[in-house]
């Protein structure tokens, strides 16, 4: 991390050691308190990890010294953070997490008051507090009071009941990796009338079952479950609980494109939001039901201030990062899946619901580079792209650099939260998708060789 910026894609995040550390987040709580003037409330919640207590304390006493109240929520799941703050009117929420990260990582993701996350300018007003160390002033008579609260849990849970309508009796297995959606989310779907087994449930930070990113080389156990126990779908979560991804009842990983196709279906009349580097399936769905879809960058907050500035109903990232405006502005992936279950449970099975959507071949690789490789290779490619791809019909930089072609697109940005440069790509042949993706990873490697 260079010590200039603190927030990536979305929150901050690193390794725990030399930059998150128990120095670093009294200084957190002491620069969002500044920002806050030194009053208000701060809803506090945090993920299994095994630091997150070290790191509440911290924050919680930064923000305490500097004059904010603390509503702790203890050890919850990522959207009841947000939607705690929202509900519970606090002047600003804090969830500590480093999401699907490994068990190494922590961060911090900060909340508005309607349970958005913070926009990069609000976060670049955090930074500048917390690198010129200029808090608010401390006072013996002006010390916040720390508070908890459980009973927001009940009420969030039942909120969620009331937004969906499962058929009585679908079987699901959810995996939740150990991780802050473990208790909750197999009692709502229990609650919302699903026959519920359960991967990964029991509580550890060191995620055991498997790593909490829900990807498919980490959900070969819930593939089998699922298909060995008949069940209609699998719910996949990370390590907060804030995305969800879906096994279908043949054991397979949805496509991440297709699933966020069929829940944009709701919504299709109306305005959806996604990101650059969601697929051509999106679109066709979308459009053919007289939608609109507008792409915006990559992260949550993104496409929560889209959602905002367009009226949207929906928005989501292929990741099976999703916000439903109706409940909050916080991504959720326990209310993501009860909506996926909705619609299985009334519209036939998801194997069926998938197979029908357009399939167009779609590879996501990534290229190790730290800080200082990324900035190169992505000033690099901007001035030579042209001359590598000679039948690009558009050339989008709103984040990283999507190449748009007749039959298909190519999106190369630097990841926002790991040392990655992301390569994303779709066309509508096999080979040709091939050949974008190897031209692509052969002209990064050429300017990291440099």
């Amino acid at each position: 991390m260079i010590h200039e910026k603190l927030f990536g894609t979305s929150g901050i995040r690193d390794k725990i050691g030399d930059v998150i550390n128990g120095e670093f987040a009294l200084n957190i709580g002491r620069a969002v308190a500044t920002y806050l003037g030194g009053e208000g409330n701060v809803v506090i919640g945090y993920d299994t990890r095994t630091s997150n207590q070290l790191l509440e304390h911290s924050i919680t006493a930064g923000l305490i010294e500097r004059g904010c109240n603390v509503i702790k929520l203890g050890m919850v799941p990522t959207p009841l953070s947000g939607y705690a703050t929202y509900k519970l009117k606090a002047d600003s929420g804090i969830m500590i997490t480093a999401s699907h990260n490994p068990s190494p990582y922590n961060g911090i993701k900060i909340w508005d008051k309607n349970g958005m996350a913070y926009t990069q300018e609000k976060e670049k007003e955090i930074e500048k507090i917390y690198f010129s160390k200029n808090f608010q002033e401390l006072k013996w008579d002006r010390i916040g009071k720390i508070y908890e609260n459980k009973i927001i849990q009940e009420d969030y849970i039942n909120k969620l009941l009331n937004i969906v309508n499962i058929k009585i009796g679908l079987k699901v297995v959810i995996d939740s990796a150990s991780g802050a959606a473990s208790y909750l989310s197999p009692l709502i779907f229990r609650r919302a009338g699903c026959e519920v087994i359960t991967l990964n449930s029991q509580i550890d930070g060191f995620f055991p079952g498997r790593n909490p990113e829900p990807n498919e080389a980490n959900l070969q156990d819930l593939k089998k479950a699922v298909v060995a126990t008949d069940a209609d779908i699998g719910i996949a979560h990370d390590g907060d609980g804030d995305r969800m991804i879906a096994v279908d009842d043949k054991g397979r990983v949805s496509d991440f494109d297709k699933l966020l196709s069929i829940i944009s279906k709701k919504y299709a009349k109306d305005t959806i939001i996604t990101t650059v580097d969601a697929g051509m399936c999106v679109d066709d769905v979308v459009e053919s039901a007289g939608g609109k879809v507008v792409h915006t960058k990559v992260g949550d907050v993104s496409v929560a201030e889209s959602i905002i500035m367009e009226n949207a109903s929906f928005g989501g990232e292929p990741s099976g990062t999703w916000i439903h405006p109706e409940f909050c502005m916080c991504p959720d992936g326990i209310l993501s899946g009860l909506k996926i279950a909705e619609i299985v449970s009334h519209e036939g099975k998801l194997s069926d619901l998938l197979d029908a959507l357009p399939n167009y071949p779609n590879i996501h690789e990534k290229v190790l580079a730290n800080k200082e490789e990324k900035i190169f290779v992505m000033k690099s490619l901007k001035k030579d792209i042209k001359k590598v791809f000679n039948d690009i019909k558009n050339v989008n930089t709103l984040d990283g650099i999507r190449l748009e072609f007749d039959d298909g697109w190519v999106l190369i940005r630097p990841s926002g939260t790991e040392d990655y440069i992301r390569i994303t790509l779709e066309e509508k042949t096999l080979k040709r998708a091939n050949e974008i993706k190897k031209t692509s990873i052969n002209l990064i490697k050429s300017y990291l060789n440099k």
